[in-house]
């Protein structure tokens, strides 16, 4: 099945590098984004992510025509839902986005459409949601249009390479639905494409991620202990890494972004008794920002009256999203207890966070400060160097949250270092 035309829902970190990426394949893609703002960004030709060579590949493809930006969803021959699932503060999805996208679809869906739900969603969600939304048009789904689920599994960072090299899971309602996908699909992945159906796939997507959260908790855990036993994690954990069967991952002030943190959620929401290890995961790695907290208030001996200058509020390295950044949630911990945070995050200078106070400038955090926190390992700060430092701030104390510093090296240009259970 060959496809000229795509719609694509949903102008975040994943439907745009994938609009893109269709347009340079030479369909014609049209985007949509219920935010106006990026929309004209878009039509200005300014990606309004930082993401690797997504600016040229966009425009590339509004130079040559391929590629049309709207906040008006249009008729196409596939149609694919890229829009946040984010979770209420009761850890239940807001579908609303989902709800939305599909039906905007109705009035353009046609017999022989396709349509794809990328966005990540709780088991059933296509078959149960999606699909009675759309057969709202008169169609029914399978006999009048396809319908499948396709996760997105890319990295921050690599989000353009690994489109195309990574695996493609596609789940259809029915087998002409996944096989649909997979032509469509074929268009720019290299990588293994593997049909499955729909539920599995939605399954698929949340089984990685709560895979990595929970191993992610064991190591946070672990982190605790080696503090109350006044042990090197880091040092603890290399060792314990070279047996041939272990690969414990690093610890850290917690889980963040739009995935790790948010997706094992879903799985504790459709079956809360079948997903008690998932759900004391969650806790212990929603809880970290907090435990790291408490060790920084103990070291500085109270944050009553102390400035801190807080390096990074990505969720991890080296990218732009702060979406629910564990770097975050330990800022305004430490501001609830009493210290006066300025934060610099280079890769988002503006982005406007409730309780943080951001500054332009590393000079600007440093100026006051009484304690250094870093709470994300970019690369610009793991370069930074002591003696300079030493000569920009009056700082004691610094604090290193993630294991991206030598304490030798700042402690030889004069400070006093600690770390998330480190004695080395």
């Amino acid at each position: 099945m060959k496809f000229s035309s795509v719609c694509v829902i949903g102008m975040g970190y994943i439907g745009l590098p994938t609009a893109s990426m269709f347009a340079s394949k030479g369909i014609q893609v049209t985007g949509v984004d219920t935010n106006a703002r990026v929309i004209t960004a878009l039509q200005a030709g300014k990606a309004h992510i930082a993401e690797p060579g997504l600016q040229e590949h966009l425009l590339n493809a509004l130079h040559s025509g391929r590629l049309a930006v709207s906040t008006e969803v249009v008729s196409a021959e596939a149609f694919i839902i890229a829009v946040p699932t984010p979770f209420y503060d009761d850890k239940q999805a807001d579908l609303r986005a989902v709800v939305a996208a599909s039906q905007s679809i109705v009035p353009h869906l046609r017999r022989g459409n396709l349509v794809i739900l990328e966005s990540t969603s709780p088991p059933r969600t296509t078959v149960d949601i999606v699909a009675p939304i759309l057969e709202k048009s008169g169609l029914k789904v399978g006999a009048d249009f396809l319908l499948a689920y396709s996760p997105e599994r890319v990295l921050p960072g690599r989000i353009l390479q690994e489109l195309v090299e990574n695996p493609r899971v596609i789940g259809g309602v029915d087998p002409a639905s996944a096989e649909a996908g997979r032509d469509l699909y074929q268009t720019f992945v290299q990588g293994e494409i593997i049909l499955t159906d729909a539920t599995t796939a939605e399954m698929v997507k949340l089984m990685e991620n709560t895979f990595r959260d929970i191993n992610i908790a064991v190591a946070n855990e672990f982190s605790r202990l080696a503090d109350a036993f006044n042990v090197d994690i880091w040092e603890a954990i290399s060792i314990a890494n070279r047996h041939p069967r272990v690969n414990i991952l690093r610890p850290g002030v917690g889980v963040g972004g739009h995935c790790i943190d948010v997706d094992p959620w879903f799985l504790v929401e459709a079956a809360p008794e079948s997903a008690r290890l998932i759900k004391a995961a969650r806790g212990i790695n929603d809880s970290q920002p907090a435990f790291v907290a408490k060790h920084i208030q103990s070291i500085a001996r109270g944050l009553e009256g102390k400035t801190i200058a807080f390096l990074g509020l990505a969720f991890k390295p080296d990218v732009d999203d702060v979406r629910e950044s564990p770097a975050v949630a330990l800022a305004r911990h430490l501001v609830s207890a009493g210290a006066r945070v300025l934060a610099y995050e280079p890769l988002k200078p503006g982005a406007n966070l409730q309780d943080i106070e951001q500054v332009e400038h590393l000079e600007e955090a440093l100026a006051e400060a009484h304690l250094v926190v870093l709470g994300v390992a970019h690369g610009a700060f793991k370069a930074l160097n002591p003696a300079e430092m030493r000569l920009k701030t009056k700082a004691e104390w610094v604090y290193d949250a993630v294991n991206a510093w030598d304490k030798h090296a700042w402690e030889a240009a004069g400070f006093q270092f600690y770390g998330l259970a480190r004695k080395h």
